[in-house]
């Protein structure tokens, strides 16, 4: 069995028009709940092997934000193909993460990750900014993991919820 993490960036800010929408970075309520979504995954004991976000500036902020409140101490891959991406395009970067990862969090954007939680799990759960979904998946190997899987959503946190 392998757990995967889903998790929306936190939200972003719109100030500068002038920005590509790749490089917004977070606004003031982003920066807040990038943190307690982090301390939510380390009470939880929810802490990945690995998390790889979309390179985006948002995602990458709310991954480093996630990381530091929940203990995570490895690396943060980055990887483009995270940025807009289907749940095809996911599965076939998951398929490339180290196999002795038991848990991986993956930071990225809708519609995709609404998109993967629904195809893996049969169940649609809305993941607005920072919403974060765990997600048990019946594989050994990453590189088992393919559209067919079905995996049982075991958790669906969003920060509007959250004392």
């Amino acid at each position: 069995m392998k757990t995967l993490l889903v998790l929306r960036h936190a939200k972003s800010s719109w100030n500068d028009s002038a920005l590509d929408d790749h490089e917004r970075p977070l606004n003031e309520r982003g920066r807040r709940d990038g943190p307690r979504i982090g301390e939510l995954v380390r009470e939880y004991g929810l802490v990945p092997d690995v998390i790889v976000s979309s390179d985006a500036v948002r995602a990458q902020l709310t991954a480093e934000a996630v990381a530091e409140a929940a203990g995570y101490a490895g690396e943060i891959l980055l990887d483009r193909r995270l940025y807009l991406a289907s749940p095809a395009d996911i599965l076939s970067l998951l398929q490339t993460v180290r196999e002795n990862a038991e848990s991986i969090m993956i930071v990225g954007h809708n519609p995709g990750l609404e998109d993967l939680v629904k195809q893996l799990t049969g169940e649609w759960q809305d993941l607005p900014t920072a919403a974060l979904a765990q997600i048990s998946l019946p594989i050994d190997q990453w590189r088992d993991l393919e559209l067919s899987t079905r995996g049982t959503l075991l958790g669906h946190w969003r920060p509007s919820e959250l004392t």
